[in-house]
């Protein structure tokens, strides 16, 4: 298999004991490739000292995530931005909106999304949201920078099926994890809506762990169970599953792939 986990912190302290026999365990499991969101100055070098180490196989983002945004948010910014001034990126990310831990600077979320936003169209790569309890108001700000060329995921995508839809009426995927294996979270019956066309898949680890794992720490191999549980609502292969996400990831993320020497699996 040639699966990519889109979304993973995998460069946190959760991983400091085991790190290199969790990325083993993913590559067991036929993960392929990582793609790192990024938070805030605490962790970017962090994830940045991974990619190193891991060429090919991890790919870091760049961004400041709506919970890091607080009253020092300008500098968060401007760090983030004197990053994507020396180095290529594989996207804007994590970014949005969070009206789920604290509702404290929900000026400065907006602010800081808007302009992240812009940097993804000057750079001419995608975005990857964070839309916790804020899936509509990111849909709204997404439309109105949609002029055509902005494209992203929605990462962590557990919302209904009209959600949906318009996500995919802006052009952008949805990043389906560890919720869609959850006995009451309804986002089983949203997938059987949607095309495959329209998913890329993530474990958001540490987080959000799928069943059986649920309420442990999440890592990269736990995605098969992501796959397992959608091969059963799309009545579906394995194999079919890696094919179109897979593709997708690649369509997405095109020209950071070709561009950036860092992002290309060495030979």
């Amino acid at each position: 298999m040639n699966l990519i986990d889109t979304h993973s912190h995998i460069y946190l302290s959760e991983f400091e004991t085991d790190r290199e026999t969790m990325l083993q365990r993913a590559e067991k499991e036929g993960i392929a490739k990582l793609l790192m969101p990024a938070i805030d100055t605490e962790t970017h070098e962090n994830m940045l000292k991974l990619e190193q180490k891991h060429p090919g196989i991890c790919f870091a983002m760049m961004g400041v995530h709506p919970c890091s945004v607080k009253s020092n948010y300008k500098e968060e910014l401007k760090a983030a931005r004197a990053y994507l001034e020396n180095r290529p990126f594989i996207a804007i990310g994590e970014i949005g909106l969070d009206f789920y831990w604290d509702k404290t600077f929900v000026a400065e979320q907006y602010l800081a999304f808007h302009e992240q936003i812009e940097w993804a169209l000057e750079f001419g790569i995608p975005i990857v949201i964070h839309s916790r309890e804020s899936v509509d108001e990111c849909i709204r700000v997404v439309s109105e920078h949609q002029k055509g060329k902005l494209k992203g995921v929605f990462h962590c995508f557990s919302g209904n099926h009209g959600q949906a839809q318009q996500i995919i009426d802006l052009g952008f995927y949805l990043g389906i994890g560890g919720v869609v294996t959850f006995k009451n979270s309804g986002l089983d019956k949203v997938m059987e809506k949607v095309s495959l066309e329209y998913v890329v898949l993530e474990t958001d680890a540490p987080y959000l762990s799928p069943v059986p794992f649920r309420g442990k720490r999440n890592e990269p191999a736990y995605l098969k169970y992501v796959v397992e549980k959608l091969c059963v609502i799309k009545k579906t292969t394995i194999t079919e599953i890696n094919a179109v996400t897979t593709s997708n990831v690649q369509k997405l993320f095109a020209k950071a792939f070709s561009e950036n020497h860092l992002l290309k699996t060495p030979d």
